[in-house]
This record gives C-alpha cells, sequence and structure tokens, in this order.
C-alpha cells in the first residue's frame, strides 16, 4: 500500500473531511429507521424529565444467571440513552441507585419479600425508598423474569416521563401464556406476512444464531409476551424432524434469558410423514408411542420447550377426524405426551367441515360445544376473536362463554390480512379491547370475553392469549412503522387486558417519535380513528369477507364460485336488487341462539343490534331506515365516502408534524398514506359501483360516482400479491 502524501497545508483539511465523514457516517447509524422499535432510549427534554434527571448512575443488581444480566444490561442500555450516563455497577446502595433483584439473588431486596408474595413468578414491584439513608428505586419480584418485566417497565415510565420520586407499581399478568404465532414456513416464505421473508434463518441455524434474534427476545420481554410458536400452523412435518429440532433448540437457548418459550405446531400426520407408521389415528398405541417419544426428543434438547399449536381437519389440514376420531381424541394425544414435561396443547378451533354449513358463522360453536370438559388438563382451546376470520369488525366469537369446563385461548391477528396489510395505518388496539370488553353475559351481567380467557370466570388456572405476527426481516420488523404498534398493543393487552387501548396508543407513541404533547395528542388520535375508518371504507355496517379471492388484497364483493360457496363474498354479503345482509335470526340461519339469552336478542332485534353489526346479523330492504335519517343504501354509501375522508383527516394530521418528526420515517409514513388514501378510493368506488350494479339505485344526493364503470375493478389482477400462499 503506499502512503499517503498531502501538499502542504492539506493534511489538516484531509483530517478535518475524514472526521465529517466519519461524524456523517456515524448519524447515518442512529438514523430513525424503525429497528429500535418502541425502545429507542434517545435523551429526554431535561425541562421534562420526571424527577430522574438527578445523578442516579448506580446500579445495585446480582449478575449470576443469564436472566439477571440481561436485566441489568438493559437498565444500563436504557439509562446511557435517556440520562446520557454511563451507569456504574456496585455492590451495594450508596448514594441515589436503581436496586434489582429477588430476595433470594440480593440482601437489599430481601426486606421486600412479602411484598412479593402475590404477584406470582412473573410479577414485579417497582417502589421509590430508601435503603441505608440512600433514595433508591427498587425493582424486585419473586423471580429473575418478574425483575427483568420491571426494568421495562420501569424504562417505560422514564421514556414517557413519569415521576420516579413517589412511584408505587405492583404487576403481574393476567393471562399465563401470552403467546406469538408465527406463519413462518421452513422455506422463508411467511404466509399472511407483510414485512417480508422470515425472522428465522433456517439454512444457517443452528450454528449461526443472528443477533437480530436478540432483539427480537428483548421487544417481546419488554411487553412480557413469554412465548413464541415458530412456524406455520399450516406445519411441515419436518418441524419435528432431529434436524429441525436442533434449531429450535438455539433459538430457545437465545431466547431463554427473556422469558420467551418456544412452542412449535405439529402437524397432525407427522407419524406417517416423518414417522414412518402407516396410521396416525390417535387412538392407535404406536402412534401414542410415537408421540411420547417425540415429546421426551423435545424435551431432551430444549427443557423449557412450552408445548404444540395444532390446526386439525381444518382448510385441508390432517387431524383426528380422518380417522373418526373427535377434536378431543386428537389434542388429548399430544396433551397426554406432554403433560409429563409440562408443556401445553394449544387446539385451534377453526375449522371447515367438508361440507359447506348453512352458516360458516356457526360451525366451530357448533363442532367444539359438545366437547366441552373432554379436553385433558393442558390443552387450551384456541379460538379466533370472532366466528369468520379476523374481519375488519366481528361480534365476539360465541365460543367465549359456552364452554365453562374448558380453557381458551384468544386468538387476535396481529398482521393485518384483512385490513390492508402493512400500508394501511390501522391501530388495532381498539379492536382488541372491543372484542375483550364484550360482555357474553355467560354468568350474568360482568362475564366479559377477558374473564373468560384469563380464567377468572370459570376457575381456570391455565389461560392463554395468541396474536398471530406480521414480523418479519424487513427493517421496521412489521413492514411499516405504525404495524410496530400493533405488536406492541397486542402484548400491552395480553399482560392486562383491562387497559386502555388509547392510553397504550399514548405510551407507544411518545416512546417511539416523540413525548412532545404537540405530536403524541394528534398522532393518538389519529391512531384511534384509524380502525374505525378501515371499517368504513372495506365493511361498513357488519358487512364481511368481502375481499378479493385468495390474496385478500383489495375489494371483491362480486367474488363467486369455486369450490366452496363459504369463500365466497356473495355468500356473505348476500345483496340483491331489494336488500342486504345475512339473515342470522331465527327466521334466517338461527346463529343468533349460539350466544347467551340476554346477548342473543339484542342481536336478533334490528332496533337494538348496534348499527356497526346490523348487516352481520340482518338482511334488510335497502330503503331500511337508519338512525341517521337515512335509507340503508344512502348510508352505506356515505359510510364508505366517509371511510376515506377519515384517511384524508389522517394524511392532514400527518403533514403538519413535519419538522416534529424525524424526516425518515416521517417521509415513509406519508407514502404510506398516500397508498392507504387511493386504495379506500379504490375500495369505496369498487363497493358502491358493484352494490348499485344490483339495486339500480341512483347515487346519494351530493355523492360522488365511481370513477370507473363496475366492469373496470373486477377486471383488476393482482397475481402477486404479497402473503397469499405459495
Amino acid at each position: 500500500m503506499l502512503p499517503l502524501t498531502f501538499p502542504s497545508g492539506d493534511r489538516r483539511r484531509w483530517l478535518l473531511a475524514v472526521a465529517l465523514a466519519l461524524l456523517a457516517c456515524a448519524g447515518a447509524a442512529r438514523a430513525e429507521d424503525g429497528y429500535a422499535l418502541w425502545m429507542r432510549y434517545v435523551p429526554a427534554d431535561a425541562t421534562s424529565s420526571g424527577g430522574y434527571r438527578a445523578p442516579a448512575g448506580d446500579i445495585v443488581a446480582p449478575e449470576r444467571t443469564a436472566t439477571q444480566r440481561v436485566a441489568r444490561e438493559e437498565l444500563q442500555r436504557g439509562l446511557s440513552g435517556l440520562l446520557g450516563i454511563t451507569p456504574r455497577q456496585r455492590s451495594a446502595p450508596g448514594g441515589r441507585a436503581f436496586v434489582l433483584g429477588t430476595p433470594q439473588s440480593s440482601p437489599w431486596v430481601a426486606p421486600f419479600s412479602r411484598d412479593l408474595d402475590a404477584l406470582g413468578d412473573e410479577g414485579y414491584l417497582l417502589r421509590s425508598t430508601r435503603i441505608g439513608g440512600h433514595e433508591v428505586v427498587v425493582v424486585a419480584a419473586r423471580e429473575d423474569i418478574g425483575v427483568l418485566y420491571g426494568v421495562f417497565h420501569l424504562l417505560r415510565l422514564m421514556q414517557t416521563g413519569a415521576g420516579l420520586d413517589r412511584l408505587e407499581v405492583r404487576e403481574s399478568p393476567a393471562i399465563a401464556r401470552r403467546v406469538l404465532n408465527h406463519w413462518d414456513n421452513l422455506d422463508g416464505y411467511v404466509e399472511r406476512g407483510y414485512a417480508g421473508g422470515s425472522l428465522w434463518d433456517w439454512h444457517t441455524l443452528p450454528d449461526w444464531q443472528d443477533p437480530r434474534y436478540i432483539d427480537y427476545a428483548r421487544a417481546n420481554a419488554s411487553l412480557g409476551i413469554n412465548g413464541s410458536v415458530l412456524n406455520n400452523v399450516n406445519a411441515n412435518a419436518l418441524s419435528l424432524s432431529t434436524d429441525y429440532l436442533r434449531k429450535a433448540e438455539a433459538l430457545a437457548d437465545v431466547f431463554r434469558p427473556y422469558g420467551v418459550r418456544v412452542y412449535l405446531s405439529a402437524r397432525f400426520s407427522a407419524p406417517l410423514e416423518i414417522g414412518g407408521l402407516r396410521t396416525a389415528d390417535p387412538l392407535d398405541p404406536d402412534v401414542q408411542r410415537w408421540w411420547r417419544d417425540k415429546a421426551d426428543e423435545i424435551y431432551a434438547l430444549i427443557p423449557d420447550f412450552g408445548g404444540f399449536l395444532v390446526k386439525a381437519n381444518s382448510e385441508g389440514q390432517p387431524g383426528p377426524q380422518d380417522y373418526g376420531r373427535s377434536h378431543a381424541e386428537g389434542a388429548n394425544l399430544l396433551a397426554d405426551a406432554l403433560a409429563p414435561h409440562g408443556g401445553v396443547v394449544m387446539w385451534r378451533a377453526f375449522v371447515y367441515a367438508h361440507d359447506v354449513p348453512e352458516d360458516r358463522a356457526k360451525q366451530a360453536y357448533s363442532e367444539f360445544v359438545g366437547l366441552d370438559g373432554a379436553f385433558r388438563g393442558n390443552v387450551l382451546l384456541q379460538v379466533k376473536n370472532g366466528p369468520i376470520d379476523f374481519q375488519p369488525r366481528e361480534p365476539f366469537h360465541p365460543l367465549f362463554g359456552a364452554m365453562p369446563r374448558t380453557p381458551l385461548t384468544m386468538e387476535f391477528q396481529i398482521t393485518k390480512e384483512y385490513l390492508g396489510f402493512a400500508t394501511h395505518l390501522v391501530y388495532l388496539g381498539p379492536l382488541y379491547e372491543e372484542v375483550l370488553s364484550a360482555d357474553t353475559h355467560a354468568r350474568g351481567s360482568g362475564s366479559t370475553v377477558a374473564r373468560v380467557i384469563d380464567g377468572s370466570l370459570d376457575g381456570h388456572a391455565l389461560s392463554g392469549i395468541a396474536g398471530v405476527a406480521n414480523i418479519g426481516d424487513d427493517r421496521t420488523w412489521n413492514g411499516s412503522h405504525f404495524d410496530q404498534a400493533n405488536w406492541y398493543a397486542f402484548g400491552r393487552l395480553a399482560w392486562n387486558p383491562r387497559q386502555s387501548a388509547r392510553d397504550i396508543a399514548a405510551d407507544w407513541v411518545a416512546m417511539t417519535f416523540s413525548r412532545d404533547p404537540g405530536v403524541v395528542t394528534p398522532v393518538v388520535d389519529m391512531m384511534m380513528a384509524s380502525r374505525e375508518a378501515a371499517v368504513d371504507y372495506m365493511t361498513p355496517l357488519g358487512l364481511h369477507h368481502v375481499m378479493a379471492r385468495g390474496h385478500h388484497y383489495g375489494p371483491g364483493p362480486w367474488v363467486d364460485g369455486g369450490p366452496r360457496a363459504d369463500w365466497t363474498s356473495v355468500y356473505y354479503h348476500r345483496a340483491d336488487r331489494d336488500g342486504i345482509g345475512f339473515d342470522r335470526t331465527s327466521r334466517g340461519s338461527d346463529a343468533v341462539s349460539q350466544y347467551a339469552p340476554d346477548v342473543a336478542e339484542g342481536f336478533a332485534d334490528v332496533e337494538r343490534v348496534p348499527e356497526s353489526l346490523l348487516l352481520w346479523f340482518h338482511h334488510l330492504p335497502w330503503e331500511h331506515r337508519m338512525a341517521s335519517g337515512r335509507p340503508l343504501w344512502d348510508e352505506l354509501v356515505h359510510r364508505y365516502t366517509r371511510g376515506v375522508r377519515s384517511v384524508e383527516a389522517m394524511q392532514a394530521t400527518w403533514d403538519r408534524l413535519q419538522g416534529r418528526v424525524d424526516a425518515e420515517r416521517h417521509r415513509h409514513v406519508a407514502a404510506f398514506l398516500r397508498i392507504q388514501r387511493h386504495e379506500a378510493q379504490w375500495w369505496r368506488d369498487a363497493s358502491v359501483a358493484y352494490f348499485q350494479s344490483l339495486n339500480g339505485r341512483a347515487m346519494p344526493a351530493g355523492e360522488t360516482p365511481p370513477a370507473h364503470p363496475l366492469a373496470y375493478y373486477v377486471s383488476l389482477q393482482f397475481p402477486f400479491a404479497p402473503g397469499d400462499g405459495r
């Protein structure tokens, strides 16, 4: 390499140029691309530091276990970013300090032991107090994982500007199993995933563990999510082969310090496909032995393995009904294999009959309610939030409250399969809150869905909640900046399903964008209105499943034909010249009878049913008079238009925040809002054109006709829409 030479006086200029270039590179490395999620830990405004700006650089914490070390490291990372200090590790309080630990790991925490008794193994105590005359903030728990959760809660308070001077927080999770379901395939493709390829590089595992796996685990721990199902519910039996179990073992080793257990989706026919058996009959002794041996193999590799998630006899997946057995007999086969190790089976209630039913919404209830009490004690029946399939709005699933002897797990979708994918800003917190607060009336008023799934309504110690994740290899993790809020909201509500979606949004905005009220307030308002906007421009007044066939990208209310009637839009909206809507009263499919009497009576009464679910439960004439005084047709068009206007309002709000949000993320969100505005108009115009072609009615006064004739919208094709199965 030749030595560098400079003309006289140029060396200083060159060194200055290099320094500026390095600073530019450092700035680029700190660019806000969304990777840090809500754990940015950026310096707070000194004028609103919430009482923690005073010197507080000491950390008194044990470090004998992996979880103890990551708790200390997370606090160090947070304090360094928020306060601009280098925390000192001390063996005892000596000045202001943060004291972490359990009564067993820290003599300074031992005096708080009695305060921790009621908090369980994952709960924690945050308290401002004095130890030995020194002011301290204590993060105490019965187990190390509770300390880690407490550290993240403490950092959230600091990020959002809460004061620590009179801190007193006691927290424990309401739900035991708080799990993400990844629909990731072994080839790296993510079904219904809109954030790139799979997070898991199965090819390089187990030898290479991408550091991104640690950040994934950190993000989950920050929310108290304690489980991850690694593979698609449409499972490949190879996921249970020894080679792939060793790959899962490597991920489990990464996740373990953060309290995240690994689960696997199990293919029911695995004994045939990788076991060499001639049957998968759950009552066959050889099949039972195969599953016991497989469970023993898994737990030898992954001692804290969480268990199996199973999709059986649905959408072509194999299951016990292939052998004339019930769902309970299939689930119990796996439960018996896992029970000696403490594992659970999460058996999905999302099923299709071979024959198209009179009403698809009734099927899961009809198939499972008679099995109440037939499942083993370590089986969780995993039920989607509504009776169809993650629609923009559905009534709560009638199984909630109908199976008191069976623990039910809620299954929410975080990825927005029917809500515009990653490009539409739709905050799902209000959807989750709406479902969780719905009253089943199973044991009288106050029998909310939240009380069903946390076990308190029927006295179940085993409880669970699952979120179908949209996490991929995109730098934003979720495909867009605002989709991160749905991962965040799911985790917060999984910990405590009685929290406010608005309060959760406010925390997320403060941590993700800015604590400035001039940013937080308008962005939270925008988020809270976004789900209703999407309902308006997609499925107003209780319409459902009117998306395009297969990929579900864009409108398709005209979809008809194909292998199953209940895979078409016309099956659900039942629109014709005279009216629209699915009659689920006693005069129709009688789906209302699957709910408790108080709920059923409300849904069945056209005067009492919420207008937001009107066409879900009733087939009505186009001239039916609405609460607004408009005829149903006019109201429907009004709602479609209102949805488009709501997106325009979001655009205007975001435009006003230019300069108050970093340029990179502002530009990215603004581009996605333009996509959403265009597609909302497409939804409105295509849907109005189709329904108008059936009823022959004029456009309501003041409403603009669709931009194109119906044939144009029907002709659009999207063979490469993301997220559909290969």
